[in-house]
């Protein structure tokens, strides 16, 4: 049976651009209640306006969830205006291109703080409120560099594997509680993440590879994946071959993988 939208409390993080500005005007158009989170608030602001004009109901929160505080005002702001929260959208990220060897330290602080310890936190405060109102449903936004890692993104990729360990973990623990967890694993994605992703020790900048998706793809997903809950989700489907391939041959992705990033390999600067 579809779980009907309209009316939920829905908090999505990163909601200012890419997969979260989509999947906001996508469930504005359900008429849910939405929660919208980021921390550049003239863009909240403007898709607050269109989520209204969709006929939905806007709560704008310029938070910045490097901050446990800002992550614990989020989800006790919410339950405070609405007295429930039904669905959390972990998606706020950003990534990082530079070899494992030389990601200085507070890099990869900073990127665990997002990617991983937030929405950890988020999960953690939310799910009492879940319990208690008898169901929830929470969907983290990983990646399909959460499945395999890529050389360059190494970093990035730990983080969504860590993402990935603690909601397959969770999703078992809450079996019978009336909350579902759920995991998106989008491949390369149309949006402004690319602009925005951080270099290291690479002399170039890239450009996404392979078949780049939407981000109105990936919404999509999201969307059928509230109305049916499902454990993962791939919106390119396609993408579920690399990482079938990768559980049962990883030393013939490892090859694949030096071929085909070969060039951006090439690109890394040496520390002298």
């Amino acid at each position: 049976m579809s779980r009907t939208i309209s009316g939920k409390v829905i908090i999505i993080t990163g909601a200012s651009s890419g997969i979260g500005h989509a999947t906001a005007l996508a469930l504005a158009r359900e008429r849910a209640k939405l929660v919208l989170v980021a921390r550049r608030e003239k863009q909240l602001r403007s898709l607050a306006e269109q989520v209204e004009s969709a006929g939905s109901t806007p709560l704008v929160l310029p938070l910045d969830l490097l901050q446990e505080d800002c992550v614990k005002k989020m989800i006790h702001y919410t339950q405070d205006q609405f007295g429930r929260i039904d669905v959390l959208i972990n998606n706020a990220a950003f990534g990082f291109y530079g070899s494992v060897e030389n990601t200085p330290a507070d890099v990869v602080r900073e990127i665990f703080d997002l990617n991983f310890e937030a929405p950890l936190i988020a999960c953690q405060l939310v799910i009492p409120i879940m319990r208690a109102q008898g169901s929830g449903h929470i969907i983290n936004v990983s990646s399909v560099a959460g499945k395999r890692g890529l050389p360059l993104s190494g970093i990035y990729c730990a983080t969504k594997f860590a993402l990935q360990g603690f909601s397959e973990a969770l999703r078992v623990e809450l079996q019978g509680s009336g909350i579902d967890v759920s995991i998106i694993n989008p491949a390369a994605t149309q949006t402004e993440f690319g602009d925005n992703i951080r270099y290291g020790d690479v002399r170039q900048r890239f450009k996404a590879m392979g078949h780049i998706q939407s981000a109105e793809e990936v919404a999509a997903g999201i969307i059928r994946c509230i109305k049916h809950p499902r454990a993962e989700v791939y919106p390119y489907r396609i993408s579920r071959i690399l990482v079938w391939l990768n559980a049962v041959a990883p030393s013939l992705v490892d090859k694949i993988m030096t071929r085909f990033f070969r060039e951006r390999l090439r690109a890394t600067s040496p520390i002298s």
